[in-house]
């Protein structure tokens, strides 16, 4: 069974992060009748899945990668898009050539009180 980016990212929005469809659709840069069916068919694909058994795989659909936000210890910050983290994965700071860096965990990500995971 087989989840497109898209199916998997309506899933994500409303059912994980809880958002109202409206927001859903713009944060999908769709309306919300294309969100509707997205999602549909998402929970569709879960159900059978689920309830019969069956590997879920996500592939597929259109989609960009975000930027990795970085920062190093004299306080210099940067982006590196994911074509280069793939290419070439940062290993110093560009402004000040130190080595000491780490990358920034985007909002929502992190410890809780279950583990890693949204919060």
């Amino acid at each position: 069974m087989c989840l497109s980016v898209e199916e998997a990212e309506a899933i994500r929005l409303k059912d994980l992060d809880g958002l109202e469809q409206e927001e859903c659709a713009q944060r999908m840069n769709v309306s919300r009748p294309t969100f509707h069916r997205v999602l549909g068919s998402a929970r569709g694909k879960l159900a059978d899945a689920l309830l019969n058994g069956k590997a879920m795989r996500i592939e597929g659909g259109n989609f960009e990668m975000a930027m990795r936000h970085f920062h190093c210890i004299n306080g210099h910050e940067w982006d590196v898009s994911f074509e280069t983290m793939i290419a070439e994965p940062p290993h110093s700071c560009p402004t000040c050539n130190t080595l000491n860096i780490l990358p920034i965990q985007p909002l929502g990500l992190g410890w809780g009180r279950r583990g890693w995971g949204r919060r």
